[in-house]
């Protein structure tokens, strides 16, 4: 559906590329045209009552505002609040499983989106998993006989509990077109694509699943709902049940933690005797004995921080961030063809990893286009400066977890590290930025600021464990307006903290970081104000300074090996900016005055994800609504790819791409400004996420469907691939401007 030429619409309801538009479902009053955005006329019109124009609002030209009032004959909704990001992130982690195990109890609800209700999409009644493949008059034999719950004639199923079949992409299952046969079996949405009636010679009829043997993979999943197509980084049931019965071990984390448990003892008992002490010398004496002891039982990983693949980030990598909700695999999948080079999971808690929970375990998972080589432009570059990193061995996707507690990060690293293949991890990610209180409260994410220590030990023990799979993390300026820390922690990470409880005063090596990620906001500030990238040129700097200079600003207690510095020529420590980049503009301007390796890109991939793109042309993009519906369509073929073509892959799909469109809506098109944006300094910049546009008209009428921020306007735009929502279907928007007590249509 991604044609170049522009929608044909005919009338105010419409016929658009074969689907008919109706009117916006928030006005009542006139075809689409005559509504956008109808929030307060105040600060979200264009101009206010001295006819100058409002700080923060989209130079929107004058022929596509709408205006307000008796003249016009249209009233303004009611005011709204404006969009909640904050409350949006907290949605995702709310009834998620804790960091520790005896902070609460865990619910039923656990996993992705369960702070929320969707409501079903599933079939009136199932359809027997012995039938699911199975010719009609070839079952296979259920297990529970009589006591069986679900529906065994096939023929009833598909007459009455199935939902019918799907016209969309030309009424050809996506799954069946990739692989040759659908893993849905009868329950796809399109099985009468692949499927059809023979007649037996005795005159009876019977209903069989066709298969594309010319198209059929020679590597046949054993369970495509398990794993989807295309999609790498799952693990088996059986796997999965020996995490959750304890039954895997993981020996390295063990003699990490027996060696971090002795040196810890040793240490505090140390520092008891020399609080009791009358002898300075005799204490010193002590001090320098107890280390000797700690570098005589300390136990060298298998492989040390410089002897792990090298990672590389330049001007020409700009990475997708992890994203709640939003980092999906289907949404990453988008990304990643428009450009991104690098992409990273959505944050799992490392606690429900180790317990083999399937939801937090689905977090992991990619498609196989991610563990591709990255396309690398400057390569005088790579290989004047790192002249070990093989762009070959290197891979787009990283994995990014949340712990509280060293033995809980090791465990978790040392079992991804094992159970996944091969250098299907480019990095593992801690997360020492997340701001939710139930991440924070249980003292993970940004809580880690406040405990360098801590944080210390977690790296360095993830490093130990984690083979030749390079470390990293991504921190915010600190946990308190005002009060940064980032710095001083950037510090210590590099060169190791002076202090007694530093992990290389213990007898170990430095946190062997490879690459620090800092978001330009407090964890009090949260996402109210602008990212203070003055503060990340600064600290950009710094690590420069500890990059070049480590022996000149480190004194003989942080000497160290040169096996135990960091990944990467010279003992390198990337570092990479995150925060309000949402345009080409705005990555540029970061990468030439911050200092930046290159710039971690979050909501603004949200807002448009051909920002890859326009960062890689070198310019703004005027992307045509029906362009904008082929990502939509593509994201759709993603998500029924990965998810299923059966009533709850297309549920789960339909629910993603709403969450997409929550973001989306906030676009406002290049061809409908004044001027585009600038670089800073010279004129307009892209607005925040967060700003919002003044009420205007598209230039077609999908154009304006899709500006629309009434979350049953998207439920139309997701039918228009995916057919009617299921009557129990219910999509609760994360942002409080979107919360319409109001029932999806199905």
């Amino acid at each position: 559906m991604a044609e170049s030429h522009e929608p044909a619409v005919n009338g105010n309801t419409g016929l658009l590329n074969g689907f008919e538009v109706e009117p916006l479902v928030g006005n009542n009053k006139g075809p689409i045209a005559e509504k956008r955005k109808l929030d307060e006329p105040g600060p979200r019109d264009c101009d206010g009552q001295d006819g100058k124009r409002r700080k923060g609002t989209a130079p929107v030209r004058e022929e596509y505002l709408i205006r307000f009032g008796k003249d016009q004959g249209i009233a303004p909704k009611p005011q709204q609040d404006a969009a909640d990001d904050d409350a949006a992130e907290a949605f995702h982690h709310k009834d998620r499983a804790p960091a520790s195990n005896n902070s609460r109890k865990r619910g039923k609800n656990q996993g992705q989106n369960t702070g929320r209700k969707f409501g079903k999409s599933r079939d009136e009644v199932a359809l027997c998993s012995s039938r699911t493949h199975a010719p009609e008059f070839s079952p296979s034999e259920c297990t529970y006989g009589e006591r069986c719950r679900f529906e065994h004639n096939l023929r009833k199923y598909l007459q009455e509990h199935k939902r019918e079949d799907l016209t969309t992409f030309d009424g050809t299952c996506p799954v069946w077109q990739v692989l040759g046969y659908c893993g849905a079996g009868w329950k796809c949405r399109f099985v009468g694509s692949h499927s059809k009636q023979i007649e037996h010679a005795d005159g009876r009829k019977e209903l069989i699943l066709v298969e594309d043997e010319a198209k059929k993979s020679e590597d046949r999943p054993s369970s495509i709902e398990e794993t989807g197509i295309g999609v790498v980084n799952s693990i088996s049931p059986e796997v999965r049940i020996s995490l959750t019965k304890r039954k895997f071990h993981t020996p390295k984390t063990e003699i990490y933690l027996k060696w971090l448990d002795s040196v810890q003892t040793k240490t505090d008992q140390g520092r008891r005797g020399n609080s009791s002490s009358p002898e300075p010398a005799d204490t010193q004496n002590n001090d320098m004995l107890a280390k000797e002891d700690n570098r005589c039982i300390y136990k060298e990983p298998p492989f040390l921080p410089s002897e792990k693949r090298r990672l590389y980030f330049d001007a020409s990598t700009p990475v997708l961030a992890p994203l709640t909700t939003q980092g999906n695999l289907p949404f990453r999948r988008l990304c990643s063809s428009l450009g991104a080079v690098f992409t990273y999971s959505e944050m799992a808690m490392s606690l429900p990893l180790i317990q083999g929970h399937k939801p937090e375990w689905a977090l992991i998972k990619a498609h196989e286009s991610e563990l591709q080589p990255p396309t690398l432009t400057n390569k005088d570059t790579i290989v004047h400066n790192h002249p070990a990193y093989i762009p070959s061995t290197d891979s787009r996707f990283s994995a990014q977890i949340a712990a509280n507690k060293p033995w809980v990060a090791t465990k978790a690293t040392e079992v991804l590290t094992a159970l996944l293949p091969p250098n299907s991890l480019r990095s593992i990610d801690l997360n020492v930025g997340c701001p939710i209180d139930l991440v924070y409260r249980e003292g993970a994410g940004s809580a880690l600021m406040d405990s360098p220590a801590k944080l210390e030990k977690i790296l360095h023990g993830m490093n130990v464990v984690s083979g030749t799979t390079p470390i990293t993390c991504k921190i915010r300026m600190g946990t308190k307006d005002g009060k940064p820390t980032a710095q001083k922690l950037v510090e210590r990470l590099i060169l190791g903290g002076g202090d007694e409880t530093s992990i290389a005063s213990l007898g170990g090596a430095t946190s062997g970081v490879a690459a620090i990620t800092l978001h330009g906001r407090s964890r009090q500030q949260r996402y109210t104000r602008s990212a203070d990238w003055e503060y990340i040129a600064d600290t950009a700097a710094l690590i420069k300074r500890l990059n070049n200079k480590t022996d000149a600003l480190s004194d003989t207690i942080h000497d160290q090996d040169p096996r135990t510095l960091p990944p990467g020529a010279d003992s390198k420590v990337f570092f990479l900016g995150n925060g309000d980049c949402y345009s080409h503009t705005s990555y540029d301007t970061h990468i030439t005055e911050s200092g930046v390796d290159t710039v971690m890109v979050a909501r603004g991939a949200l807002q448009k994800p051909w920002i890859f793109e326009e960062i890689a042309a070198g310019q703004s993009l005027d992307k045509s609504s029906s362009e904008r519906l082929g990502y939509i369509e593509r994201f759709c073929r993603y998500g029924l790819e990965a998810w299923g073509s059966d009533e709850w892959g297309v549920g789960t799909t339909r629910r993603f791409l709403l969450e997409w469109l929550s973001f989306a809506c906030r676009y406002v098109p290049i061809g409908l400004l004044e001027r585009v944006p600038t670089a800073a300094g010279s004129g307009w910049m892209q607005p925040s996420i967060q700003d919002r546009a003044p009420a205007y008209r598209g230039r077609d009428e999908l154009e304006t469907l899709m500006a629309s921020e009434d979350y049953r306007d998207w439920i139309k735009l997701s039918e228009m691939f995916l057919g009617p929502a299921h009557k129990d279907f219910r999509f609760e928007p994360k942002h409080r401007s979107n919360a319409y007590e109001i029932q999806a249509e199905g």
